[in-house]
């Protein structure tokens, strides 16, 4: 896999994220029973998302043409996709 593959599916995460921070706060506004969960909730996402704007920037760092496994362990690249498609599939209009 690319550099520039890892960066495009970062970015598709980082859209998801963005759209599941958003109606976490919305829906915190909804009802003064429910909005400590989704406020939480969207603290937490604002957080996944930081540490994937970090990662996102060392990411950039390299030569968007070269292998992601030149820099890093297959196990390390495998774990980190898997938790991109954890974080992809937030689902916002589930909460």
């Amino acid at each position: 896999m690319k550099i520039r593959e890892l960066l495009g599916l970062i970015d598709e995460t980082l859209a998801n994220l963005k759209i599941a921070i958003v109606s976490n706060q919305t829906r915190a506004m909804e009802s003064p029973y429910t909005s400590y969960e989704f406020t939480q909730r969207a603290m937490e996402l604002q957080e996944d998302m930081e540490d994937l704007l970090k990662t996102r920037n060392s990411l950039a760092r390299f030569d968007p043409e070269d292998e992601a496994e030149e820099h890093f362990s297959k196990e390390e690249l495998e774990e980190f996709l898997r938790l991109l498609e954890l974080l992809r599939k937030v689902d916002a209009h589930a909460y």
